[in-house]
């Protein structure tokens, strides 16, 4: 694919940026770009590291005005401007299609079921999967397509998902068309926000469950937007998603030992669905 590229987002870790060595370490052969904000006083380190012609800059200033932010405060701290910006900077690219990622990826992987459990094996070639995420976008007309996460798999095989195949949303990792703009929205939980939003409205979002990502556990990675969440923690964030689809969306508590507030998502009452041919009434 010659005009598909990986478009890492970062700020303020440029020794830390672990999608890079895990894209490369797992097949992916193609174009590599990271992208910063003008803000970041880290520039030149990531130039020295990557080299100048993978690191590309934008103004947040120019972006602040053409989404909804979500809240009152006055300063850019958040992901949402890169998400937004990362259009402008394809189109520049003269790229049609290209994934954003974030830069803390350590591993892809296939799941599938194994002996009574969900498997995992390392992918060593991710051209193909890559390739086959930019087919399933263009064949289904989705908006975003994305792979699932660890926590789309609590329960394994006897989970809620798993043999879904395809759930409605997309997290952390975004195949998306240059042409086809999606617009994030909220400062925080931003992804998410889109997704309820957006799909309410009949855009299709799609997490391909049969392939994962790993990243590192959240707040280990300094810098970046850990310190946000770190001093608004996941209630605010949870509740950025509540304000934007107060119908459907509640919070709640998540995990075992160790409880925090989520986002709760009433899918009946989020997204419309297509009712099967079978219940049409037959005109005599």
């Amino acid at each position: 694919m010659n005009n598909f590229a990986a478009l890492i987002l970062s700020h303020g870790r440029p020794d830390r940026v672990h999608t890079w060595k895990s894209l490369r370490r797992h097949g992916y052969t193609g174009k590599i770009y990271i992208i910063l904000d003008t803000q970041d006083t880290t520039a030149d380190e990531y130039r020295e590291t990557f080299g100048a012609g993978n690191v590309i800059l934008f103004d947040k200033n120019e972006i602040a005005d053409t989404f909804d932010i979500g809240d009152s405060r006055e300063d850019h701290a958040s992901v949402i401007y890169a998400r937004n910006a990362a259009y402008r900077i394809a189109e520049e690219l003269n790229l049609t299609h290209f994934i954003e990622l974030d830069d803390d990826y350590t591993s892809f992987m296939y799941r599938f079921p194994w002996k009574g459990k969900l498997g995992s094996k390392q992918i060593r070639y991710l051209d193909k999967i890559f390739e086959h995420m930019v087919n399933l976008l263009e064949d289904t007309g989705a908006s975003s397509v994305a792979m699932s996460q660890g926590g789309d798999h609590i329960g394994g095989i006897h989970g809620d998902n798993y043999y879904k195949g395809l759930t409605r949303k997309v997290m952390n990792s975004f195949v998306l068309r240059t042409d086809r703009p999606v617009q994030f929205i909220g400062r925080m939980n931003d992804d998410v926000n889109t997704y309820v939003v957006k799909g309410s409205r009949g855009e299709l979002f799609f997490t391909i469950m049969h392939i994962q990502l790993c990243q590192l556990p959240t707040q280990s990675n300094e810098g970046g937007l850990t310190e946000m969440y770190i001093d608004a923690g996941t209630y605010v964030k949870s509740f950025y998603t509540v304000m934007m689809h107060p119908s459907s969306v509640t919070i709640g508590t998540m995990g075992n030992l160790h409880r925090r507030y989520h986002h709760m998502i009433s899918w009946n009452h989020t997204v419309p669905k297509i009712i099967s041919g079978k219940h049409k009434k037959q005109i005599q």
